[in-house]
């Protein structure tokens, strides 16, 4: 059975209707209905209520050129008022009680482990560390790690594979590399030599020249754990697309990345990198805000079209980088905050929290995107094995033709 089903509420939801309306139009024929696996419960098909939505109750952009609309159902994340959660697991407790690792396997196999430990292959570290060499070090970050996903997936010929046990080997495999595809930064932990390392504790050194203390690669493994997934994002709704056509784990990750390229996706954070970098040495953060408004429209970092006040993800990690922060950081951050409230009341998003992580660690402007893509790799796999078990091709979209009338 497909699991692209929805609950009444759901439906409510999307058609902007109570309860009491979804099963009148069960009653009417309107909209059809299956029972849950508890034999009680309403089950909807999501293509269904959809064509329901855009024929009799659409949101007002659906109708318009341009602008695509897509609803699907998901057992990995819900986003609910402000709330986040993977697969019932609140985010934000997942960020401060468990590793990136373990939350990666609770979105590829929906049990969360109290402990995981992954390790890299040796020979796909020297493929990728041979792929990257001729690449300068301040290359663009999605390029570099493309590069070494391609590169994999030549080494991989059983990745076609889509059973979730292999997708999910695929998975371990790319992402206990990607970190150490990038260039060094700093000197790696005491433990370099333990090939079975936290991924947050292989990032490290990629992205700062700062110590690998506990407390740092804590906040880092954070990050990463906020980050895995989001729901249908950009670069997610890419990757499930790929998925849909049976392309393998690897030619998914790269349909995530090119989506997750573009400056307000997976680069938004060097947007806010920068403006702390100004404001660091600004006569004043309000003078730095000025700047980027001017520049961009708006305050880098600010407000998300999804929460309705606050991004949870943002409130965690700003918190539990706060003991992190020096005395000018913390001034810095903090006054443009300030001088952001002065002018909105918008709330900071994820991005400003993992650009002030990146400015915190003295990174180099590029860092937040190598933090977001390698964690959001995670949420890619596991979008990718629950497409895979969809029916193909399920993603047909029609285009509203705007061009000359046809000629004779």
């Amino acid at each position: 059975m497909s699991r692209n089903l929805l609950t009444a509420e759901q439906v409510a939801t999307r058609l902007g209707v109570k309860l009491p309306t979804v099963y009148a139009y069960v009653s009417r024929g309107v909209l059809g209905r299956t029972l849950a696996e508890d034999g009680r419960t309403s089950r909807f098909d999501a293509t269904e209520v959809e064509e329901l939505a855009r024929r009799g109750r659409p949101r007002r952009q659906a109708a318009q050129a341009g602008v695509a609309d897509v609803v699907l159902a998901t057992s990995l994340t819900s986003i609910d008022g402000d709330r986040l959660t993977f697969r019932g697991h609140d985010a934000t407790e997942l960020a401060r009680n468990a590793t990136f690792e373990c939350v990666a396997e609770l979105l590829w196999t929906g049990t969360l482990p109290a402990t995981v430990s992954w390790s890299p292959r040796p020979d796909a570290l020297r493929i990728a560390h041979a792929v990257t060499a001729p690449l300068p070090d301040n290359g663009p970050v999605a390029e570099r790690l493309a590069l070494v996903t391609a590169a994999l997936a030549c080494t991989e010929p059983l990745r076609v594979d889509l059973q979730p046990p292999g997708v999910a080997a695929h998975g371990r495999s790319l992402l206990t590399v990607l970190p150490q595809a990038l260039p060094r930064r700093g000197r790696d932990p005491a433990d370099h030599a333990s090939r079975r390392r936290r991924l947050a504790t292989a990032l490290w050194p990629r992205i700062s020249a700062l110590p690998a203390t506990r407390a740092r690669v804590r906040v880092l493994d954070a990050a990463l754990v906020l980050l895995a997934d989001h729901e249908l994002a950009t670069s997610t709704l890419a990757a499930r697309i790929a998925a849909s056509t049976r392309a393998d784990p690897y030619a998914v990750v790269l349909a995530g990345l090119g989506a997750a390229s573009g400056p307000l996706h997976g680069k938004a954070g060097i947007m806010v990198h920068q403006l702390l970098n100004d404001a660091d040495h600004a006569e004043s953060p309000d003078h730095a805000v000025a700047r980027a408004l001017s520049a961009y429209g708006s305050v880098p970092g600010f407000g998300h079209p999804v929460y309705r006040t606050t991004d949870p993800r943002a409130a965690c990690l700003l918190e539990l980088l706060a003991p992190l922060l020096n005395k000018r950081s913390a001034a810095v951050v903090g006054g443009v905050r300030a001088a952001t409230a002065s002018i909105t009341s918008v709330a900071p998003n994820v991005d400003f929290a993992l650009g002030a992580l990146a400015y915190a660690a003295g990174s180099p402007v590029g860092s937040t995107e190598a933090m977001f893509v390698i964690a959001r790799t995670a949420g890619w796999i596991a979008h990718a094995m629950e497409e895979y078990s969809e029916a193909p091709l399920r993603f047909r979209a029609r285009a509203i033709y705007t061009g000359p009338p046809p000629r004779g």
